[in-house]
């Protein structure tokens, strides 16, 4: 069903392409976060947009088909946390993947635009023979925190 790997301070979980899944990749992602102290609101942001990114992988990379894999990585280098996302599905036209225009008001389609404003850098490699491996990463901040006054 699930996998999840460690190797040289990095995290992998590969999960089937189905919505329901997608929960195990956050509660890796948060296991994987927990000890960085980061501020409680930018994790659950970082959190989302791997969510987005795998949704739409399963929407537009496997067009719904649950029996294909999602594997998604964590590394944390030095206050940089970088993701990859691993599909073996349909490859995108990279040109065609832009945030919608935020007046364009209707439901849905705020994915990439949510990963843009969450990630510092994204890219996308489609150089392989099949599927697309999906780069973002991003500088994280540490919460702060109140001192404790006797």
């Amino acid at each position: 069903m699930s996998d999840v790997t460690a190797l040289d301070g990095s995290v992998t979980v590969t999960v089937p392409s189905s919505p329901k899944y997608l929960r195990i990749v956050r509660r890796v992602l948060e296991a994987y976060m927990e000890d960085l102290s980061l501020d409680p609101a930018e994790l659950q942001h970082i959190i989302l947009a791997v969510d987005e990114a795998c949704s739409n992988v399963i929407k537009y990379a496997y067009a719904f088909d649950d029996t294909k894999k999602i594997s998604v990585s964590v590394s944390d280098t030095t206050g940089q946390l970088e993701f990859t996302i691993r599909d073996f599905g349909k490859k995108p036209d990279v040109t065609s993947i832009t945030p919608r225009d935020l007046d364009d008001v209707r439901p849905g389609g705020l994915g990439t635009h949510f990963i843009q404003c969450v990630m510092d850098e994204v890219s996308y490699d489609i150089n392989n023979d099949v599927g697309t491996l999906l780069r973002m990463s991003i500088k994280y901040r540490v919460a702060e925190t109140a001192e404790k006054v006797d």
